[in-house]
C-alpha cells in the first residue's frame, strides 16, 4: 500500500493518469476502500484538463483477484438491501469507465478474476501479458458473477460469456483475447512498454474526437442499423465543429 495509505496509487505525467491498485498483499482485491478510491480518481480524471487518457495497473504480480474474501464473508450476515447498494457501488465504477470521455486503458500482468476481470472487461482497451490470466470464477465460491455478466455477455457474446459464467473457467491471455476480452497480448517484459506507448498515442490524439469517439460506440451498441447510421451522421456533423477538426485538416492539407 502506498505512504499515505490509500489502497491506489494516482500519478499523472504527460496526460496519462496512472491508477496502480496498490493491495499486493490482498492480489489487490477490490475492498469498498479501493473502489471508492478508484471513483474518486475517475471523478478528477473527468474533471482534469491535464488528464487526456486513465491508465489502470495492479501492484505486485497480479492485476486484481476479485472482491476481499474477508469483507464478503462479513457481509453476509448483513441485510439485502445494504448489500445490494455496497454491489451498485462497484456496477457504478464499471459504468463509470464507460461513461468517462477520456479512454481508459488496463496493463493486466497476472492474474486478474473475478470482480478484476471485470474492471478489465469495462476498459475501453485491454493489454495482458502473456502470463496473465483472466476469469471469472465466482461460481466454483458458491457465488454469482452478477456484477460483470453485462460486461461479459456485451464483449464475448452468449455462448461464451455463459460457459465462462457456469464454469468458472480461468482463460490465458490468448483465450481472452481470442474470447475479446482484450485488443492485445504482448510478451511480459514488454508489456509496461506496450501500455505505456499506446497510452502516449491516445494522449497525443484529439480529446474531442477521441470523445465522441468514445461515446458513440457504446450508445451503438444494440442499437439498430438505420438509427446506429443516424446517430453517427450527427456525430460526424458536430465533430466538423470542434476546434480540433479545424486544426487538423488545415495542417494536413498544408503538406
Amino acid at each position: 500500500m502506498s505512504a499515505g495509505g490509500s489502497p491506489l496509487r494516482v500519478a499523472l505525467a504527460d496526460g496519462v493518469l496512472g491508477l496502480t491498485l496498490d493491495r499486493p498483499e490482498k492480489r489487490n482485491a477490490l475492498d469498498a476502500g479501493l473502489i471508492e478510491a478508484l471513483h474518486a480518481a475517475l471523478d478528477r480524471a473527468d474533471l482534469d484538463a491535464d488528464v487526456r487518457v486513465v491508465v489502470l495497473r495492479g501492484a505486485g504480480r497480479d492485476f486484481c483477484a476479485g472482491a476481499d474474501l474477508d469483507e464478503l464473508l462479513a457481509s453476509a450476515d448483513l441485510e439485502p438491501a445494504r448489500n445490494e447498494a455496497s454491489a451498485l457501488r462497484l456496477g457504478t465504477l464499471f459504468t463509470r469507465i464507460r461513461s468517462l470521455p477520456k479512454p481508459v486503458l488496463a496493463g493486466v500482468r497476472g492474474r486478474a478474476l473475478a470482480g478484476g476481470a471485470g474492471l478489465v472487461t469495462a476498459c475501453d482497451l485491454a493489454v495482458a501479458g502473456e502470463g496473465a490470466r483472466i476469469g471469472y470464477p465466482e461460481i466454483q465460491r458458491g457465488f454469482v458473477p452478477a456484477m460483470v455478466l453485462t460486461l461479459l455477455q456485451r464483449a464475448t457474446g452468449e455462448k461464451t460469456a455463459l460457459d465462462l459464467a457456469l464454469t468458472g473457467r480461468v482463460l490465458t491471455a490468448t483465450e481472452a483475447r481470442e474470447a475479446g476480452l482484450l485488443a492485445r497480448v504482448v510478451a511480459d517484459e514488454a508489456l509496461e512498454r506496450e501500455v505505456s506507448t499506446l497510452a502516449g498515442a491516445l494522449a497525443g490524439s484529439s480529446p474531442s474526437a477521441m470523445a465522441l469517439t468514445k461515446q458513440l460506440f457504446y450508445r451503438l451498441d444494440g442499437c439498430p442499423l438505420d438509427e446506429g447510421i443516424a446517430l453517427g451522421a450527427r456525430v460526424n456533423a458536430l465533430a466538423r465543429q470542434t476546434p480540433d477538426f479545424r486544426a487538423a485538416i488545415g495542417r494536413f492539407l498544408k503538406k
